[in-house]
């Protein structure tokens, strides 16, 4: 007979309710009756130690965590600057939100255990502030080429943050079976003065997905930690209600720092505004042809009658956009080829976490264990992993 596994029912319970799992999906996961389950909450039985093995990977938590006395204090939920009529976050976007706040953590630790110093631009301006000021100011920190960028523009963005002690993750998935709604989160940041955390939902297109990023240093540089979605600068004057000050002031930065005005002066100098035209201006700067346009009404560049005319243009063209890019993407699918596994789990990670956790373990600083929990990635696989380092996307 298995080995029971004498855990805490209030914190079995509370590991499954606070990952929004229901009792009937962890029955399935588990291949038992839902009675079981119910039974081993109420403290009327204990699984066997390979069911709550199973448990802690279904529920994204420590194995240790279900045999102590009492329910441990938890993360500190993330300020939430969604839209008002935002959803209630799902399992995935607490997962992905958890596991970014134990690699921030731990990083945070790390970093004053060997007295590094604190980021001096973390919180160096607050939502009172120029947002044209802010953005020259992140632009010169990061020591960004806007407009002349020598890669992808949001791989610029990505390298120049990590360069400068600022980590970036994206993904758009938990797994296979558990996928990040872009509707639902975008993305989020953690303005710590230490390690400060950004994470990206790739499930968007490059371009909303740069946006985010800039939104979201914007946050870092008035060290606002906290959740964002919709986050969409073309629909400001019709959706000022529904979002927060912050994310107003956090995109007025971001258009401010991806298109400065002096540059967007300079690209459509003798341009005549035809969609085609807009196309090759925003993917050269990395932004949407609604940012664009957007940006062009903001700077009094063309009217309110011009900017509704050419929407309605990009409008077209974005759907045909879509048509094309779902048509790729089945394509893809077809197949069955795709971004390599350890490629996926580096951009989840950040290159930079990366780089810092491989460093602690081959010097012996930190377990096998840990670093693979901290990696995703089984220790065995590190060389593959450390090898991918060095390529691009």
């Amino acid at each position: 007979m298995a080995e029971k596994a004498y855990i805490t029912s209030e914190i079995l319970k509370w590991a499954r309710e606070s990952a929004k799992i229901s009792i009937e999906y962890v029955a399935k996961y588990l291949k038992v009756k839902e009675d079981k389950i119910i039974n081993w909450e109420n403290g009327d039985d204990y699984p066997t130690i390979s069911q709550a093995e199973k448990l802690a990977k279904l529920y994204k938590r420590p194995f240790a965590i279900f045999f102590l006395p009492s329910i441990p204090k938890d993360f500190q939920p993330l300020q939430d600057f969604r839209r008002k009529d935002s959803s209630e976050l799902s399992t995935s976007s607490i997962f992905i939100i958890r596991e970014i706040q134990q690699k921030q953590a731990w990083t945070r630790e790390l970093y004053i255990e060997n007295n590094d110093p604190k980021l001096p631009f973390v919180g160096k301006y607050s939502i009172d502030s120029d947002p044209n000021i802010v953005a020259k100011d992140i632009i010169k920190t990061l020591n960004i080429n806007v407009g002349f960028y020598d890669n992808k523009p949001i791989r610029n963005w990505i390298d120049a943050c990590e360069s400068n002690g600022i980590f970036i993750s994206r993904t758009s998935f938990i797994h296979s079976r558990l996928k990040l709604d872009s509707d639902e989160i975008q993305g989020f940041v953690i303005a710590d003065e230490y390690a400060p955390f950004i994470f990206i939902n790739s499930d968007d297109w490059n371009a909303p997905q740069l946006f985010t990023l800039v939104h979201e240093i914007a946050h870092i540089w008035i060290a606002e930690s906290g959740i964002s979605n919709n986050i969409e600068i073309s629909q400001h004057q019709l959706n000022k209600d529904k979002l927060h000050p912050i994310e107003l002031f956090c995109n007025e930065v971001a258009a401010c720092a991806l298109m400065p005005e002096d540059l967007i002066r300079e690209l459509i100098k003798g341009t005549l505004f035809t969609t085609d035209n807009l196309f090759k201006i925003a993917k050269n700067i990395g932004v949407s042809n609604f940012a664009l346009i957007y940006r062009l009404l903001n700077l009094k560049i063309i009217s309110l009658p011009e900017y509704n005319s050419l929407k309605i243009k990009v409008e077209k063209d974005f759907q045909d956009f879509l048509i094309r890019e779902e048509a790729k993407a089945k394509k893809l699918k077809e197949k069955k080829s795709g971004p390599s596994y350890f490629l996926l789990q580096l951009n989840r990670n950040s290159r930079l976490f990366t780089q810092i956790v491989l460093d602690t373990y081959k010097n012996g600083f930190v377990e096998p264990t840990l670093a693979s929990n901290l990696l995703n990635v089984q220790v065995n696989k590190f060389p593959k992993l450390e090898l991918q380092m060095y390529k691009y996307i």
